[in-house]
């Protein structure tokens, strides 16, 4: 399989380019705005002015993953337009490229649960009504618009995944990430919110693992999946599991504020994809006992 991966140095996009470097049938090419002038097998693009026309000529895929763009709720809250532009303008830029050059490429969009909000009830499913909190989720939202556009007008094979809290070696951002920065200056930590809001997590490898499903699977009809274990905890079961792993020390306060652009409680429904045969096989604590491991080995960071 020809897989073009768009975003390759970040978080999931290098876990994905491990995984199918590893099969020698695979040819991957990595593309990110980052240099890496000793790699062959790598295209940089520009952040904002990336020419996609180029990048279709000149190569062939069978696959083309976007997992680049921002990925910060509270950075699209503070710059809306930068997200848009990310998030929502690139993908509208890539799937012209692909209609143009390489119509039946396969595109595999990295949406986010983040479309969904605050949802009155749980478990959220894919038929639930869509109600974005920040920029970052209505231009999430936005490119599961335009994948859908490009299947519907021009039968471009595309799917979007809705991707709830994932979390892994490498990631560095989000609630663990940010507990441990905050475990190197105190042992003595406080949380927003009150530590009753929840999420649904997934282990980075059972994300890859979806990933690769609905690339062999899906219909590729400009669908949508809930991707998640379908398994919802706490803030503060996730928080103490975590300082448990890491620091037993380190004691934990909820000083109770909202967070702009954050819902309340998470837990998908994940039949659809389950019926393609997905199944998480990551449990939060073995997932953090990985990535508290990986955080001792690089404290540098």
């Amino acid at each position: 399989m020809r897989i073009l991966i768009i975003g390759s140095k970040g978080f999931i996009g290098s876990h994905l380019h491990s995984f199918y470097s590893f099969n020698s049938n695979n040819s991957v090419i990595g593309c990110d705005v980052k240099s890496d002038p000793d790699n062959l097998k790598y295209i940089q693009v520009e952040k904002f002015n990336s020419d996609f026309d180029k990048l279709f000529i000149a190569n062939e895929f069978d696959v083309c993953v976007y997992a680049g763009g921002n990925g910060s709720v509270p950075y699209s809250l503070q710059y809306p337009e930068i997200d848009y532009h990310l998030n929502t303008f690139a993908i509208n830029r890539i799937l012209t490229a692909i209609h143009k050059h390489q119509p039946r490429c396969k595109f595999v969009h990295i949406s986010s649960a983040a479309v969904y909000g605050s949802p009155e009830k749980l478990p959220i499913t894919e038929a639930d009504e869509i109600k974005p909190l920040s920029p970052y989720g209505w231009h999430k939202f936005m490119s599961e618009i335009i994948c859908k556009k490009y299947n519907s007008l021009y039968n471009i094979p595309t799917v979007s995944l809705r991707v709830f809290s994932v979390y892994g070696e490498g990631i560095q951002k989000q609630l663990f990430w940010d507990i441990y920065q905050k475990i190197i200056k105190t042992k003595n930590i406080t949380l927003f919110g009150t530590g009753n809001e929840s999420r649904d997590f997934i282990y980075i490898s059972d994300l890859i693992h979806a990933i690769d499903i609905l690339i062999h699977q899906a219909k590729f009809q400009g669908e949508v999946y809930n991707v998640a274990s379908g398994t919802e905890s706490t803030i503060k079961e996730a928080s103490t599991v975590f300082c448990t792993l890491y620091d037993k020390n380190v004691t934990i306060f909820f000083g109770g504020e909202t967070k702009p652009g954050d819902p309340i409680n998470w837990r998908a429904d994940i039949s659809k994809i389950k019926k393609l045969g997905f199944q998480a096989k990551v449990e939060l604590k073995q997932g953090l006992e990985h990535y508290t491991s990986w955080l001792k080995e690089n404290e540098s960071l």
